[in-house]
């Protein structure tokens, strides 16, 4: 276990912080959250390399410069209620219970959605709801949301999902294809969307709910 610290101090200090990640909350959270555990056994010991690892199903647990980025982008206070479209892992939810008031989480494989469940109530995040569901559709019956953060890749921005956003909250994704994805955050101002243009990027594709990008 000391040498997972360890490893997990190093890993925050030189793939997060040094890389231009400098919330405070965000480092700390990313410094107490066991990556190791959202990793089969077989690769617990490059739990805290700088890549990306295979969480089964086709799915991976992204790198952790990107989870840090992506956490930093939502600008969390502590307050919010926050939805996440990807739970994987659980790994980002993980990070996002130290960080806001409430987690919902969907994940559209089943079995992940267990895995993840089973993890996040082992380590006490007992501020995270995770659902097996279609995230393209959103959650409706729970929203709206402070925040919004999709751990895959949709073509374009989901209007669905941003219409889940209260005033002024955040919504965190990479839009591509498989040639090129940048991760944005998009800001509800006025109900419509402010873009800014982050980093380029690299995550599976959002399979279930495509069709209905555009509220269809």
């Amino acid at each position: 276990m000391r040498d997972y610290a360890v490893a997990r101090r190093r890993m925050v200090d030189e793939q997060i912080r040094d890389a231009g990640v400098t919330d405070p909350a965000v480092l700390t959270a990313m410094r107490e959250v066991p990556r190791h555990r959202f990793v089969p056994r077989l690769l617990h010991h490059r739990a805290y390399q700088g890549c990306a690892l295979p969480i089964g199903h086709g799915q991976t647990i992204s790198q952790p410069f990107i989870v840090g980025l992506m956490t930093a982008l939502l600008e969390l206070k502590g307050d919010e209620r926050v939805l996440e479209v990807g739970t994987g892992s659980g790994y980002q939810a993980a990070i996002l219970s130290r960080l806001a008031r409430e987690v919902v989480s969907v994940e559209r494989i089943e079995a992940l959605a267990l895995r993840a469940a089973k993890t996040l109530e082992d380590l006490g995040c007992a501020n995270v709801v995770v659902r097996a569901a279609d995230g393209g559709a959103g959650q409706p019956e729970a929203g709206p949301f402070d925040a919004v953060v999709v751990t895959a890749c949709p073509p374009r921005l989901p209007s669905l999902l941003f219409h889940e956003l209260r005033e002024g909250g955040v919504l965190v994704l990479p839009i591509g294809d498989d040639d090129e994805q940048i991760l944005y955050r998009y800001r509800k101002v006025g109900g419509e969307p402010v873009v800014e243009r982050s980093v380029a990027c690299r995550f599976v594709p959002m399979l279930d709910g495509v069709q209905r990008l555009d509220g269809e």
